[in-house]
């Protein structure tokens, strides 16, 4: 009997496996035709001589060394691309945590959610050209007409064309849309947390909100917490619409030009996709060493 058993627990083990498996399966497939393979790819087109036209010269690592040594456009690039990820990146995810953590407990909090969602179903593109409105560049534009009219200034200020707010601009249009997705994913990651734990943690001695949020919220919202500082990371190093309808492509003087916007330019505007790739693979081990880091500083010790 005891052997029969062992045998029926094996089966429904390996029916298990099974099943979870062929769950898995079409996710697997489509990550590694749409994800991995193309990050394959870039690699091998990054160490060649590609215009589309003319067949692949193996040129080891001279794409690279040109962008280091000889590329200025690039390393200002580079430049834009982490002040932009390391200013917008940190107060969108903050900012977005502070509003779900406040409006949790409202009754109004499902109307909250949709109003600060609402932006990131739309394309940076489209926003901009809102934005544009508020921060037109001649005196018929919301901000410089009230600035204006308060006496603050004399003559319109060049929003989208100073070469020192271009980038300060697109950072606070970046931090608007990079709300909403965030702000979601927090109040689901509050809504989750167990009630119990806060009444156990009063009997302990943890009283006020700060309290509770430091020793039960933050460490129960991990998973959340991760998640939404990964689509954090990828959204900010991946700017290039919101720039591009905000400021044009180029941008004056380059005051906001990101990697992607690199890319884009040897890619699509000059057809050197070998140089093209080796840009996107650097931005790909930035992306992803600055994913490492977050995953490992916000990973739960016991896993």
């Amino acid at each position: 009997m005891k052997t029969k058993s062992l045998a029926i627990k094996k089966d429904r083990s390996l029916s298990s496996r099974t099943l979870a498996i062929l769950f898995f399966l079409p996710f697997f497939v489509l990550f590694c035709l749409f994800t991995l393979a193309p990050v394959v790819q870039s690699a091998l087109y990054s160490v060649t001589n590609f215009d589309l036209l003319n067949r692949k010269d193996f040129v080891g690592f001279n794409n690279y060394k040109q962008l280091f040594l000889n590329d200025e456009i690039f390393l200002l690039s580079l430049k834009n691309t982490l002040v932009f990820a390391c200013i917008a990146g940190p107060i969108s995810y903050i900012m977005s945590f502070i509003m779900a953590w406040v409006l949790n407990d409202l009754k109004g909090r499902t109307a909250f959610a949709l109003a600060f969602y609402a932006p990131s179903l739309t394309s940076g593109a489209a926003m901009s050209v809102i934005w544009l409105y508020f921060f037109s560049s001649d005196s018929y534009g919301l901000i410089n007409n009230a600035l204006m009219r308060l006496g603050l200034i004399d003559s319109p200020i060049l929003w989208n064309q100073d070469v020192d707010l271009i980038l300060p601009v697109c950072i606070f249009i970046q931090v608007w849309m990079g709300m909403g997705t965030g702000f979601l994913v927090f109040m689901a990651g509050l809504q989750n947390v167990n009630q119990e734990l806060y009444e156990a943690g009063a009997i302990d001695g943890i009283k006020g909100r700060f309290a509770e949020l430091y020793y039960i919220t933050l460490p129960q919202m991990k998973p959340q917490l991760l998640f939404g500082a990964i689509n954090t990371i990828s959204g900010s190093f991946g700017v290039f619409d919101i720039i591009t309808s905000f400021a044009g492509f180029p941008t004056p003087n380059y005051a906001g030009h990101t990697m992607v916007a690199h890319i884009y330019d040897y890619a699509f505007q000059r057809y050197e996709m070998g140089y093209a790739s080796a840009v996107t693979v650097i931005l790909f081990l930035i992306t992803f060493l600055f994913g490492r880091l977050v995953s490992f500083l916000l990973s739960s010790k016991d896993e």
